[in-house]
């Protein structure tokens, strides 16, 4: 059976007002329906541009990317509906206690009523929140932003999900929660675009692989076969080095 395309991206170029070098040069990219996706790259390479265009916060400059097989930025209303975005950054209300935000997002992706309370329930059970929902978020721990900030992301139950980073700072504990649950998340279908720095966790999680410097993709494929292809590179790490340098980012 063949598989179908949830994100489809042809030539994609993004060059942002004022500069005189492309973000993206050219990018071609298929994700496919259930796919753990992983995308990699050093600061600056060219990731979050990316992720912001298939989530329809950019433009493009020239290209064509489609997600679900429309153009998002023509059905823009459409397609963002079925998208989950977890930005790096994290993007809650300090003023609101945790539940008070995982009810505002909730009613903001148009769940309502009984649902949204069953919802914002089970979240706040399965993240260990409990005992913090009645806080305001600027009372929270790092961790228990990392969690609501997920949850923020995801309560509407999207069938794409676009995430940034999402265990940047966090403890081993949640970090192997985080892992366990979005493995558990995929295995009933959601694709999953997994974008981070920690290359085991891209080696351990993911199903494919792109990496991304300067703009352009310069591997793709399974981490195994990756490495494999990698003279002298026992895992993903090493595989990223070889091909991006040693040289330190901006």
């Amino acid at each position: 059976m063949d598989l179908k395309l949830v994100i489809s991206a042809s030539d994609l170029r993004k060059r942002y007002k004022g500069s005189e070098v492309d973000a993206l040069k050219g990018i071609d990219l298929k994700v496919y329906q259930g796919e753990f996706f992983g995308l990699l790259g050093p600061n600056s390479a060219g990731k979050t541009t990316l992720s912001s265009l298939i989530c329809g916060l950019l433009n493009p400059t020239s290209g064509e990317i489609l997600v679900f097989d429309k153009n998002i930025n023509h059905k823009k209303n459409e397609v963002i509906r079925r998208i989950g975005l977890v930005p790096q950054e994290i993007a809650l209300y300090d003023s609101l206690t945790v539940r008070e935000n995982v009810l505002f997002f909730g009613r903001l992706h148009g769940i309502e009523g009984d649902s949204l309370r069953r919802k914002a329930d089970y979240f706040i059970e399965k993240f260990n929140l409990g005992e913090h929902e009645l806080k305001r978020v600027s009372k929270c721990s790092g961790g228990i932003k990392r969690r609501v900030n997920l949850i923020c992301g995801l309560i509407h139950d999207p069938e794409l999900l676009l995430l940034d980073e999402p265990t940047l700072g966090v403890d081993v504990q949640l970090r192997t929660m985080i892992f366990g649950f979005l493995e558990e998340l995929n295995s009933k279908g959601t694709t999953i675009l997994y974008t981070t720095h920690y290359m085991k966790e891209a080696e351990t999680l993911c199903t494919r692989v792109n990496i991304i410097d300067h703009g352009e993709i310069i591997a793709e494929g399974k981490p195994l076969e990756l490495i494999a292809a990698n003279k002298g590179c026992e895992d993903l790490g090493q595989v990223f080095l070889k091909l991006t340098g040693r040289d330190l980012r901006d």
